[in-house]
């Protein structure tokens, strides 16, 4: 009986044990995967040693007890919550976390925040592909790159490590994930900021902002939380070809509001207005006549732009640049950054311009050769360039003096005269005109010899009856040589009094007509000639000399009479021809029957 006493009273016991043991083993089981109280013993050599009530104690890096941005406050005797990874680990020791414990409270705290679209607070420390990580105070979140800032940011550095404010964009507590977004709280602010200061802006207003974007025509700046527009021609007085020349994106500059629509919100700024206007004493410092020294700052098409004081420039036009070189691109005659001499011209306040010329502060070579050459001068010099219409002939100083096309032959005054000339041949000219006010010589080269057709001319003047040899025949009339360096021609209706005789046909090339000159064309150094003329003329010499109208006789008998005269003075005159005759001569017109 006590035996079985004995076993009885043992197997209880082992029972109690047992149970006591599952019991204990229960409660560090419940310990395992959670979150539980401890109470800090030590801080050591960058560990905290924290007691849950287990066999032993654990440690965790005390880098896990700071806050984003802050250094950790810890000391002996505060109690904190930590997360139970393990029992214990191959030392014995608990292994403990007081990251994992915060990010569970975190969790909890921002999905609250997440639901009332809260801002939370977090710092950015690492950069991961497509972004960074954001501590959320023991949370780790993700900052997509297109989600730091409202424009891209080439150095993302000053932002780290600094707490700031995110709105939560996602999160999925099973698998851990959270999105932020930085730049969905600058857009809130920037819509809160922008409604402040429409409501606040004036014209005249001076303000601070930030260039956000740059193009040809201006500078987009952001003013914080609205863009305004700061055109080039508002930056400065100075010269601007473009915005970059003068500031560059992220520059903060200070800008005044020159113009605001209020109903399209648009902005227009300007810097040059916070500067004093150089152009309010332009008269006093720039009085026409003038000359003074500049810079070019530009060269286009039509002249040269040069800069004469800060903010102040005026346009030298190309036909104010050199006497001499005409029809040249400017940047033939100058260069841009050159210093050059110049005279002020005209001066237009209202509209901010200034006529400028180069050429006025240099002696003029044009009244320089009206004084030291005189018309019939003979000159030899290059054929500078040979147009359709005559030559270039240098003279003095770069001058170019011009040789018309009808004056360079007297007989060819056609473009093929100009064939037989190239650029850079030598030739002497006469000079024909000088013309220092419209900046011209005419010059001459057929001048330096004796027109032929003046020559042929003696002896020929209008109404004179010339003996002509027929060259060419067509409907209109016919083609005559009175010498070898005069023509004419003689029309239709020249040709005879009788109107059935007026038909080119009827003549040869070769025979040889007596006509009467009508005019003498010396433009076309031709002559207009008439049979119809001369005839006309022969009929009213016959009336004065063989008739009258008194003696009643007819133009037929005027006629008769003369031709009797004629005939009678020929048979008169004959033997007194056959008598100075050769013997030889007068047997060849018996055998010919005269």
């Amino acid at each position: 009986m006590a035996t079985a006493a004995a076993r009885l009273q043992d197997r209880e016991e082992s029972n109690e044990f047992a149970a006591l043991l599952e019991s204990s083993l229960s409660g560090e089981q419940n310990f395992q995967g959670n979150v539980v109280k401890g109470r800090i013993i030590e801080v050591e050599n960058g560990f905290v040693l924290v007691d849950v009530g287990l066999k032993s104690e654990g440690r965790i890096e005390l880098r896990e007890f700071s806050k984003p941005g802050q250094d950790p406050e810890v000391k002996v005797g505060d109690m904190v919550d930590v997360f139970v990874e393990r029992l214990e680990d191959q030392n014995g020791e608990a292994v403990l976390s007081r990251e994992k414990a915060r990010r569970e409270e975190v969790w909890t705290e921002l999905e609250e925040l997440h639901k009332k679209e809260e801002r939370v607070t977090g710092v950015i420390h690492s950069r991961v592909k497509g972004g960074f990580t954001v501590d959320l105070g023991g949370a780790i979140a993700f900052l997509p790159g297109s989600q730091v800032d409202i424009r891209p940011i080439k150095d993302v550095n000053p932002l780290m490590g600094t707490p700031q404010p995110f709105m939560i964009l996602k999160m999925d507590r099973a698998r851990g994930n959270i999105v932020v977004s930085r730049r969905a709280v600058l857009e809130e602010s920037r819509e809160e900021a922008r409604s402040d200061i429409l409501e606040n802006i004036k014209e005249g207003q001076v303000l601070q902002g930030v260039v956000k974007n740059i193009t040809d025509y201006g500078a987009f700046v952001d003013l914080g939380g609205v863009d305004g527009l700061l055109h080039v021609t508002d930056i400065s007085y100075k010269r601007v070809n473009h915005p970059s020349e003068s500031m560059k994106i992220g520059d903060t500059i200070e800008v005044q509001v020159i113009r605001f629509n209020e109903e399209n919100k648009r902005i227009s700024l300007g810097m040059k207005q916070l500067e004093q206007d150089p152009w309010e004493d332009v008269h006093l410092n720039y009085p026409v006549g003038k000359q003074l020294k500049g810079r070019i700052s530009n060269l286009t098409d039509y002249g040269a732009f040069v800069e004469l004081d800060d903010g102040i420039e005026g346009l030298v036009h190309v036909s104010e640049m050199s006497w001499t070189k005409k029809n040249v691109h400017p940047s033939k005659i100058a260069s841009v950054s050159q210093e050059v001499e110049v005279q002020v011209l005209e001066i237009d306040e209202e509209k901010r311009r200034i006529s400028l010329g180069i050429k006025q502060c240099q002696e003029n070579p044009w009244e320089t050769i009206a004084q030291n050459r005189k018309v019939g001068d003979e000159i030899e010099g290059p054929v500078n360039n040979v147009t359709e219409f005559g030559l270039f002939v240098g003279i003095d100083d770069d001058l170019d003096g011009m040789v018309h096309i009808s004056d360079i032959s007297w007989e060819d005054q056609t473009e093929d005269v100009l064939k037989t000339f190239k650029k850079g041949d030598s030739v002497k000219a006469k000079i024909l005109e000088i013309d220092a006010e419209k900046e011209r010589v005419a010059l001459g080269i057929k001048q330096l010899t004796d027109d032929p057709f003046e020559g042929a001319m003696k002896g020929m003047a209008k109404g004179a009856i010339v003996t002509c040899t027929i060259t060419a025949i067509d409907d209109k009339g016919v083609e005559v040589a009175v010498n070898d360096n005069v023509t004419g021609y003689i029309k239709k209706l020249d040709l005879s009094r009788e109107r059935s005789e007026q038909r080119p046909d009827r003549f040869a090339v070769g025979e040889k007509v007596d006509a009467k000159i009508l005019s003498v064309e010396k433009k076309s150094r031709k002559l207009s000639l008439s049979i119809k003329g001369r005839e006309i003329d022969e009929d009213k010499k016959a009336m004065e000399e063989f008739g009258s109208t008194e003696s009643g006789a007819s133009l037929g008998d005027i006629l008769g009479a003369a031709l009797s005269k004629d005939e009678k003075a020929a048979k008169e005159d004959k033997p007194k021809k056959e008598a100075k005759k050769p013997a030889a001569k007068k047997k060849a017109d018996e055998e010919k029957g005269e």
